[in-house]
């Protein structure tokens, strides 16, 4: 399959939604994120990175049960797909391989 690259903030959605497992929606991944990075963030950030992350074919999404608390209406659910999951694990691969080349400087030459 051809990789797919990511910006920086689809990827923590990505990561928000596989942490998150089936409890992640719109409003929970949007106060998670905000929580974990800091940042303020609208909604609408939110629905459209994970929009794209479904056309990318790394989420799907389903429609939870009516609750009481949201007037009837249903949660638009999100999970980490097969190739989601295949992403997140190549993202982390290459972020390590560089980490651990910086944690030896002296092996690349570097001062520091």
């Amino acid at each position: 399959m051809k990789r797919t690259y990511l910006g920086e903030f689809e990827e923590i959605v990505l990561l928000a939604v596989a942490v998150l497992g089936g409890q992640a929606y719109g409003v929970s991944l949007m106060h998670d994120i905000a929580k974990q990075t800091g940042r303020e963030l609208r909604l609408n950030q939110v629905h459209s990175a994970l929009q794209r992350l479904e056309e990318k074919g790394m989420v799907k999404s389903t429609l939870g049960e009516p609750t009481a608390e949201r007037g009837g209406k249903r949660k638009r659910l999100f999970l980490v797909t097969a190739h989601g999951q295949r992403s997140l694990q190549e993202i982390q691969q290459v972020r390590l391989s560089f980490w651990e080349r910086l944690a030896n400087p002296f092996k690349l030459g570097i001062n520091l």
